[in-house]
């Protein structure tokens, strides 16, 4: 029965396409927490400027959980976050980890079932701010997020 309602909840999603620029992850977080919040949802300039706002709190974010981070980030820490306060960088699950504890709130990633088409839900981040109405992405597989907002 939970089984069934959560599919419904999540085929009940659809998708706000995110320029595919090096900020898809942060766009699309962005635009999802202003949908959370009720804010109207950012223009592609605005998603811009929120995204690399994002970005850059996020790096702080690393920097000052440092002991707590370093060792899941790949190579060098220092090298990673200056590398990762380039725009045209890609952000992954660790940026999705500290996006959520910068906005202080939760982020659900999803990815479409190639058997079934339907979207599953593939990782949880920031579940500490709460369960309910989180931040919802859909990974591509290929290096691209979208938001996504209810129908």
């Amino acid at each position: 029965m939970l089984l069934n309602f959560l599919i419904l909840i999540v085929n009940c999603l659809c998708m706000a396409g995110i320029p595919g620029d090096g900020r898809c992850l942060f766009r699309s977080v962005v635009y999802g927490a202003c949908l959370r919040s009720g804010v109207p949802t950012p223009t592609v300039s605005r998603q811009k400027e929120l995204a690399d706002e994002l970005r850059a709190k996020v790096v702080d974010e690393f920097i000052k959980r440092r002991a707590d981070t370093e060792w899941f980030l790949e190579g060098d820490f220092d090298t990673y976050t200056v590398q990762m306060r380039m725009p045209h960088i890609w952000g992954g699950e660790p940026e999705l980890l500290m996006s959520s504890h910068v906005l202080q709130m939760p982020i659900t990633v999803l990815m479409q079932d190639k058997n079934s088409n339907n979207l599953k839900v593939i990782a949880e981040y920031g579940q500490e701010y709460g369960k309910d109405n989180p931040i919802r992405v859909i990974y591509h597989g290929y290096g691209h997020y979208d938001a996504l907002k209810s129908s």
